[in-house]
């Protein structure tokens, strides 16, 4: 019988064990607690848990919740394995449901491939916790053996001592991962923007704000843009189509004292007529079939800022009057709306018509057009710039070579001249969409060919003086006065011109109002 002393010292013995194995524990977590990737991991396991184990091989497996497979998350030998396996397989999944360390016998053939892999190499034991769930991940660490005696119950009170620091550590890794993916498509799409913002200020640093040429037609442009861009003043831009209307309104935007604001675009002749009103000026819930919620119209976007109407001259008259108050009165009224907004945007406006011969005709409000010549800047044809030409067509060889990865870099002197030698009717757009074409069909270098449209070219004179064509509205009210005249002013009846023109009377009268035709134009 053992003596109350000796008794004494067992149990003074077993509390410094124990004491000794709770500081073994905190020694091992504080070591955990470190460790923020795989690396650092098995540093760690290969280390610190190794020599306190004795273990001669391990794995840590892991699965999402979500899923019903596993994955090898980390191992002695890293890359021996990407593939998943079903969580059921008779090791992850009993380890899982196990409260307690569960042994294994490697010889069965049925175990999965990595644990084949491993008895191949000589372990007869393993031993598998789960380790404590944290958001989301169950995850199972594999301690293999040769000898299994090395195992001790001490090893077993250990090693439940750590799992829920094993298992923090590996949600850390896991965020960690997350992280620096997340961070590593940040940086690559910040490139990307920074690689566009670049390409962008480098087209817009050629020439004067991205408009190309150095002649003195275009020297004069630059002056009037610069002398208006800090004003407040609303811009016309004249010019025929091509010849770079936006580009001025945007080198105006950008020398503004709000070209940290964005420029807002409407081109008028893309929108159809029912729903101009409604683009720049918005509308209200309700305001007509299909508006289903409030929306806020193109002048109220532009507010402090900058609103471009490109193609003015295609406004249709009975919104020119809106676009005059607004012009006047700095105020705006939605669609269906009953309250006038107060908008401060400045105008700039752009047209390739005559607006002269638009007034003539009464398409175009006189008072408008007065609102709108403030301060006019007419752009140069190309064929009165033409010493620009060679400047924009390595410009955009350049330009276009660089997108579509072609190695082409210049013009033959047969081209060149030919390109001096065109008209270009269509600006400086034709030439751009001219160079891109020249660019597919080069065979080396140098652009050899440029195959022009065929057009019918007038005289010089008629290019700079008569470029101008009757629209079809012009030919129309031309015919419909004539017959008019023809029939004395008559309209309706027999004898009136709603039959020679084969028209009903009510929709010969409607033509005639949208026309602009009055009496006095046909009754002396």
């Amino acid at each position: 019988m053992q003596k109350p002393t000796d008794k004494t010292a067992i149990t003074i013995n077993r509390l410094q064990e124990r004491e000794k194995e709770q500081m073994l524990i905190m020694s091992i977590c504080t070591a955990l607690s470190k460790v923020l990737n795989k690396k650092e991991l098995g540093t760690f396991i290969n280390g610190i848990l190794k020599d306190n184990f004795q273990f001669d091989d391990f794995i840590l497996a892991s699965s999402n919740e979500s899923k019903e497979e596993y994955f090898i998350f980390h191992s002695i030998d890293i890359n021996s394995n990407s593939r998943n396996y079903a969580i059921n397989d008779g090791f992850f999944d009993e380890c899982i449901n196990s409260a307690d360390i569960v042994s294994f016998d490697l010889s069965n053939s049925k175990n999965p491939d990595y644990i084949q892999n491993i008895y191949k190499k000589g372990f007869k034991n393993a031993f598998g916790i789960s380790l404590p769930y944290i958001k989301g991940n169950r995850n199972v660490l594999f301690l293999f053996f040769k000898n299994a005696k090395t195992f001790s119950r001490e090893s077993n009170r250990i090693l439940r001592g750590i799992t829920m620091q094993l298992s923090i550590a590996l949600r850390n890794i896991m965020l960690t991962e997350q992280n620096e993916s997340i961070l590593a498509e940040l940086e690559l799409l910040k490139r990307n923007i920074s690689g566009k913002k670049k390409e962008k200020n480098s087209h817009k640093n050629e020439g004067f704000h991205g408009i190309i040429g150095s002649s003195a037609a275009m020297k004069e442009v630059y002056e009037l843009i610069s002398q208006v861009a800090t004003s407040n003043s609303t811009v016309l831009i004249l010019g025929e189509t091509g010849t770079g209307k936006e580009l001025v309104a945007s080198a105006i935007h950008d020398l503004s004292e709000v070209s940290n604001q964005k420029m807002i675009k409407v081109n008028c002749a893309s929108i159809p007529e029912n729903l101009i009103e409604s683009e720049l000026f918005g509308h209200e819930k309700g305001a007509f079939t299909g508006a289903t919620e409030q929306r806020i119209g193109k002048f109220e976007q532009a507010e402090n800022s900058t609103i471009f109407l490109d193609e003015i001259g295609e406004l249709p008259l009975e919104l020119q009057g809106k676009l005059l108050r607004v012009l006047q009165e700095k105020e705006i009224e939605r669609v269906g709306g009953n309250k006038s907004i107060k908008v401060n945007a400045r105008v700039i406006a752009a047209t390739n018509k005559i607006l002269e011969k638009e007034v003539y005709g009464e398409r175009f409000r006189n008072d408008l057009y007065f609102r709108l010549n403030v301060y006019p800047i007419k752009l140069p044809t190309l064929r009165d710039r033409k010493e620009d030409i060679p400047v924009l067509g390595h410009f955009f060889l350049e330009k276009h070579a660089a997108k579509m990865g072609r190695n082409v870099k210049r013009f033959s002197k047969k081209v060149l001249n030919s390109m001096m030698a065109n008209a270009w009717p269509g600006n400086v757009r034709e030439l751009e969409n001219m160079v891109e074409r020249s660019i597919l069909f080069a065979k080396d270098e140098k652009i050899k060919e440029m195959i022009f449209p065929e057009v019918v070219i007038a005289s010089s004179d008629a290019l700079v003086n008569d470029f101008y064509t009757k629209t079809l509205q012009e030919v129309e009210k031309e015919h419909i006065l004539k017959v008019i005249k023809k029939c004395n002013g008559r309209i309706s009846g027999p004898q009136g011109a709603a039959v020679l023109l084969g028209l009903p009377s009510t929709t010969l009268t409607s033509r005639m109002r949208k026309l602009g035709i009055k009496k006095e134009h046909f009754l002396d």
